[in-house]
C-alpha cells in the first residue's frame, strides 16, 4: 500500500501553523478538511498535473478548492513559517552545518508569463524566472528568492543573504550567518565580497581568469544536488503560475519537504 502524501509526522508540524477557518453559514457543502486539501496540493506539486485534472480518487475535493487553500495559506504566511519551523527543528537536532554555505541560481521557463519573469538569454529570449538559492554545507535549503530570468546573478546577492532568517532551536542566540560562503564566477564582484565581510562571512568566490572551473565543484556540488531535489517536484521544473506568490508557495513547500525528509533520516 502506498504511503500517504501527508504523513502523520508531517501533519503534526503543519496543522498548528494553519489559520483558523472562517465560520461557514448553515447549509451548503461542508468545508473540505485541511489535511485533504493539503494532499491535493502535494499531489499537484509532485506530479505537475493541472489543477482541473486532479483525480477525485485522491479525496481532496476539486482542484480549484486546493488552489484556493494554497493561495489563502500563502497569504497567511504558512509556507514560509513551515520552512522556518523545520529549519528550527533541524538546528535543534544539530543537522545544519554552518561551516560552509553555497549560493547559486537556476533559470526555468515561465510558460504563462506573469510578474518576476524576464527574457532568458539561454532560452532564445523566452520568458523565464530565476530561482536564487542558498544552502548549508550539506545542501539544506536555507533561503530562496525569485526574480526575472534576465536578472544578473549578483544583483540580489545581499537580499538573498538577508533572507536567511535567524534560526533558533538551541540555547543562546539564533543563528543565520554561515562561516564561509562558496559561489561561482558569476558573483566575482567586490560588492559581493564586501557584503559577506560586513556580515562576518568569509567569501569563497571564484575569480574570473584566475581559478579554473575544475575546482568549482569541490564544495559547490551540494547546491546543484539541491536544485535536482527541487526539480523532483515536477510542478517546479517549469513555471506555469502567472502569479509569483503561488510559485513562491510551491517553492517554499518543496524546500520544506526537503528539510522534512532530512529531519526524518536516521544515521
Amino acid at each position: 500500500m502506498a504511503s500517504p502524501l501527508v504523513s502523520d509526522a508531517l501533519w503534526s508540524i503543519i496543522e498548528p501553523l494553519l489559520p483558523v477557518p472562517p465560520p461557514r453559514p448553515r447549509g451548503g457543502r461542508p468545508r473540505v478538511p485541511d489535511r485533504a486539501a493539503l494532499t491535493g496540493i502535494l499531489f499537484v506539486l509532485r506530479t505537475g498535473i493541472q489543477w482541473e485534472m486532479l483525480p477525485l480518487e485522491v479525496g481532496c475535493g476539486s482542484g480549484i478548492t486546493c488552489w484556493r487553500r494554497l493561495r489563502d495559506w500563502q497569504e497567511a504566511g504558512v509556507w514560509d513559517a513551515l520552512h522556518r519551523e523545520l529549519l528550527r527543528r533541524l538546528r535543534a537536532a544539530d543537522r545544519i552545518d554552518w561551516s560552509r554555505a553555497c549560493l547559486d541560481s537556476a533559470s526555468l521557463a515561465a510558460k504563462r508569463g506573469g510578474d518576476k519573469t524576464g527574457p532568458n538569454r539561454t532560452d532564445r529570449g523566452r520568458l523565464g524566472t530565476k530561482r536564487h538559492l542558498v544552502t548549508d554545507r550539506s545542501g539544506i535549503p536555507l533561503a530562496f528568492i525569485l526574480t526575472g530570468a534576465n536578472t544578473n546573478d549578483s544583483m540580489p546577492f545581499e537580499e538573498l543573504l538577508d533572507s536567511i532568517l535567524p534560526i533558533g532551536g538551541k540555547p543562546g542566540r539564533a543563528r543565520h550567518r554561515p562561516d564561509k560562503l562558496h559561489a561561482d564566477k558569476a558573483y566575482d564582484h567586490r560588492r559581493c565580497r564586501q557584503a559577506c565581510r560586513r556580515r562576518g562571512i568569509s567569501p569563497r568566490i571564484a575569480r574570473r581568469g584566475v581559478e579554473t572551473s575544475q575546482k568549482l565543484g569541490r564544495h559547490r556540488w551540494v547546491i546543484e544536488r539541491t536544485f535536482a531535489w527541487i526539480n523532483r517536484y515536477r510542478r517546479l521544473v517549469t513555471r506555469y503560475e502567472r502569479r509569483s506568490d503561488i510559485h513562491h508557495a510551491f517553492t517554499a513547500l518543496a524546500c520544506s519537504l526537503i528539510c522534512f525528509n532530512t529531519l526524518q533520516k536516521r544515521f
